[in-house]
């Protein structure tokens, strides 16, 4: 063998001329995507298309092993870029090829590929992973429901980290596969179409696929003895409800409710346009916590929501978010009306629709009953800031700015926005901002002003949202105000306020 000898000066020549110009100008990804109320929140750098998640997972230990492959694309010349996650990982692979990995803050996986990435190229990442979930603790809570036969993957802004790396912000949305071995006779559930099962050797593997853009904390995984029932909606959607074995009193109402899971959605079809996903259902773990969620096509809900008998307002508000949220999420979390104000609204409608009080009651009640020096004027549901991103403003007082559209627009208009709104964002996200103009667009109005009064401004407005008549006058409640009469929906409305109660940081 004869070996060529080059000059050092010559090597180093050559070395230089083979180094990929984005070598050179590549950088780090920003360790946040960005958003102020969450700064940790997310990551920069690259864009999520798709999840697969190959899971296994023990109940009386709570071992949870996976591996995950995450298909990207780098959105600029990357030496470095992070993941949101919280369990001990021993391996990552950047196109095949091994990475360094290190971690920092709670929930910060910093991975450097062995070279470069350059701009607009995809990339495979895959993360080898294991621990148990609710040994991990985020300024004190979790995510990680353990029940006595499993455990669950149930929270917002963040349920993630505590079962998969991602980039976990809403402004990147993926498809998901989801792929989780359990032992015979515990069922497994996530967001999506069951694909297949399979029993082998004392283990049984579900598959799930959610075919449509999802952020990474609508995600969801329900593991224990569940009773499952499945139906179709008269288009041929498929629906799929599971119930914990062990609800005890409250399993009747909570099936009482979910069951009509089907109806409900089709008569939002009728108010928000055609289903925007290839699923439906909910399911009803035995948790002790008390909130709902609107995890994608399969809504979480907590025995608590049922203990005084049936709820279907709690279905209305959680299948009104597959719409308002789930398929039009918000840019920033600030952007939280945009979910919230509606699927509050939705209870409204679906109170209107079932003859137990209008809108225009429940609007006129929730005004009357709060004094002026009542806090929860002070919350502004436009940019409620972190600490109150879940109060009750946001969904009451942000329904009353729906309410005053509609009077101020008219019916036909309303709700010709709210049908056209999902559409036109479909899949997407969007700021406070962008529906203001899109409903200033569709009525032909300047609506900046009423916008101002009930979602940025401090303090009770001067009147309630009323309706338009030509001899209505401006409605003042004085202080004391005697309050309307109590629409006969309210206390199922009101038991739903501990919605999202989870926020508190518990």
């Amino acid at each position: 063998m004869h070996r060529k000898v080059i000059a050092p000066s010559v090597l180093a020549a050559s070395l230089l001329l083979v180094i990929p110009a984005s070598a050179a100008n590549s950088g780090p990804g920003a360790a946040g995507i960005g958003d102020p109320y969450y700064p940790a929140s997310g990551n920069g750098g690259y864009d999520v298309s798709h999840y697969d998640l190959r899971l296994q997972y023990q109940p009386k230990t709570d071992q949870l092993e996976g591996t995950a492959t995450l298909l990207a694309t780098a959105k600029q010349d990357l030496s470095r870029f992070n993941l949101d996650f919280g369990l001990k990982v021993s391996e990552v692979r950047v196109n095949g090829v091994k990475a360094k990995f290190a971690t920092s803050g709670t929930q910060e996986l910093e991975v450097t590929p062995a070279a470069p990435l350059a701009k607009n190229k995809p990339l495979t990442v895959v993360v080898k992973y294991a621990g148990k979930p609710s040994e991990l603790k985020v300024d004190g809570w979790t995510a990680w429901h353990r029940t006595p036969d499993g455990g669950v993957a149930a929270q917002e802004p963040d349920s993630a980290i505590w079962w998969f790396p991602s980039n976990d912000h809403p402004l990147d949305k993926a498809t998901f596969d989801v792929s989780v071995n359990v032992p015979d006779g515990t069922q497994a559930i996530s967001n999506g179409v069951l694909q297949s099962q399979s029993s082998k050797l004392g283990w049984t593997r579900w598959n799930w696929r959610s075919n449509k853009p999802q952020a990474t904390y609508l995600a969801t995984l329900a593991i224990g003895k569940f009773d499952i029932t499945t139906d179709k909606t008269a288009s041929g959607l498929p629906i799929l409800n599971a119930y914990s074995k062990d609800l005890g009193d409250n399993d009747g109402a909570a099936r009482a409710s979910i069951e009509r899971t089907g109806e409900v959605a089709e008569w939002l079809e009728g108010v928000f346009g055609p289903y925007p996903f290839n699923a439906l259902g909910g399911y009803v773990p035995n948790v002790t916590s008390g909130y709902a969620l609107e995890t994608q096509t399969r809504p979480f809900y907590s025995p608590r929501q049922f203990a005084n008998g049936a709820n279907v307002s709690v279905v209305v508000h959680e299948l009104a978010h597959q719409w308002y949220g789930d398929s039009v999420s918000v840019d920033h979390w600030k952007d939280i009306w945009v979910n919230e104000g509606f699927a509050r609204y939705s209870q409204w409608l679906w109170s209107e629709k079932e003859g137990e009080g209008t809108a225009q009651e429940l609007a006129d009640w929730v005004y009357a009953t709060r004094p002026a020096e009542d806090p929860f004027w002070q919350v502004k549901p436009g940019d409620p800031g972190p600490d109150n991103q879940f109060h009750l403003a946001v969904y009451d007082r942000g329904a009353l700015a729906l309410q005053a559209l509609r009077n101020e627009i008219g019916d036909e208009k309303f709700f010709a926005i709210l049908k056209g709104w999902p559409t036109e964002r479909k899949y997407g996200n969007a700021k406070v901002n962008d529906f203001v103009r899109y409903a200033e667009r569709v009525s032909g109005k300047p609506l900046a002003e009423l916008f101002e009064t009930w979602l940025y401004t401090a303090g009770k407005p001067a009147a309630g949202p009323v309706a338009k008549t030509p001899a209505a006058k401006p409605r003042t409640f004085a202080s004391p105000a005697k309050p309307a009469a109590e629409p006969r929906s309210w206390k199922k409305i009101a038991a739903t306020n501990t919605v999202h109660e989870h926020h508190d940081g518990h």
